[in-house]
């Protein structure tokens, strides 16, 4: 695990050449109330930046469908697999898109739950222990206040949904997350096995990130 404290796009420069994926939930510029960022930017000069910090690295982002086909359209690439994660809310969006560029995710290597486990085929199967393929729908709650892992960190990503990416992801890549925020990422990875690099710009989220990282790591070693 390595944590970095800083702007990822100078600290993305001192990165070596090597096998990594970048897996991030950045900003969305939608005028979110963070500490240190301006999440309301100029719209060719947001989309300039995602392309600055992905490029034409294999990439997984987190985002709105409109906002990823104009993140397509920009660097020249078009995602091998899109999954749509939605939940329940009371906001206008109640779903996310998201994208694998220049990586093809394995739905064999995550299981979950039947739709329909009442079937009797099913039922079969469930005593088996045996789990369904993981589908390119996934249900999961946002992380809210009420959320036993909820952090101070205004726009928390789910350690669920980061742990299905994580793991149909190829073996043999280290994860990058260049918006680290409250450290899902990173504490999907631990959970995982995963090598991580994490950038965060804001103090307080880094501080946030590396207590939670740091505790999930003493846990796991245990």
């Amino acid at each position: 695990m390595q944590l970095i404290h800083g702007d990822c796009l100078e600290k993305m420069k001192d990165i070596p050449d090597g096998k990594y994926i970048i897996v991030s939930d950045p900003p969305f510029n939608v005028g979110y109330h963070y500490n240190s960022y301006n999440d309301k930017m100029e719209e060719g000069a947001y989309y300039t930046m995602l392309a600055n910090v992905f490029g034409k690295h294999p990439h997984v982002i987190i985002h709105y469908p409109e906002a990823l086909y104009k993140h397509s359209y920009n660097i020249g690439m078009f995602p091998e697999r899109v999954v749509s994660w939605v939940y329940n809310s009371n906001t206008p969006r109640q779903h996310r898109d998201i994208a694998f560029f220049g990586i093809k995710p394995d739905f064999t290597k995550c299981g979950q739950a039947y739709k329909n486990p009442t079937d009797k085929r099913i039922m079969k199967r469930i005593a088996e222990g045996k789990t369904a393929k993981l589908y390119d729908w996934w249900e999961i709650n946002q992380v809210k206040n009420v959320s036993a892992e909820k952090t101070e960190h205004p726009c928390q990503m789910p350690v669920d949904v980061m742990e299905r990416i994580v793991k149909i992801l190829p073996e043999g890549y280290t994860i990058i997350d260049p918006f680290m925020g409250s450290g899902s990422t990173g504490v999907a990875c631990v959970n995982t096995g995963r090598n991580f690099i994490g950038i965060e710009k804001d103090d307080k989220y880094f501080e946030i990130a590396k207590k939670r990282i740091e505790e999930h790591l003493t846990t796991a070693s245990t």
